[in-house]
């Protein structure tokens, strides 16, 4: 029984992404957790820094947009840092659709997410 239980357990895990150049491939990597999990994980993305930019509804690439709303669609969980929306003057309204704020910052939101049970992974 042991066992069995061990094996349902869901993953927990918290991407951190904040270099613009590392956005498609930190996606890739969800994409593939999700996969190999056979989606029995639970991914929170913490997005800040420069890497916000790829987010905006209305510049993000198409290859980019299309990737984020797939993996929004599987679960993913996704948060913004005040901090950078506030210096880049960019509102929630002007991410792509599935964004949340990390009101007390990004590095804040990681850490809270690790004292709650999540592997901490930066790609």
């Amino acid at each position: 029984v042991k066992a069995a239980a061990v094996e349902e357990e869901r993953q927990k895990v918290a991407y951190h992404l904040s270099d613009l150049d590392k956005v498609g491939f930190v996606l890739g990597n969800i994409k593939n957790h999700y996969e190999g999990t056979g989606g029995k994980v639970d991914i929170v993305l913490v997005v800040y820094g420069p890497a916000l930019a790829a987010f905006k509804s209305k510049s993000a690439s198409a290859a980019i947009s299309s990737r984020f709303s797939g993996l929004v669609r599987d679960g993913l969980t996704s948060h913004a840092c005040a901090n950078t929306m506030h210096g880049m003057d960019v509102a929630l309204t002007d991410l792509l659709d599935g964004f949340h704020a990390a009101e007390t910052g990004g590095v804040v939101k990681l850490a809270e997410l690790q004292h709650q049970g999540y592997a901490y992974l930066r790609p």
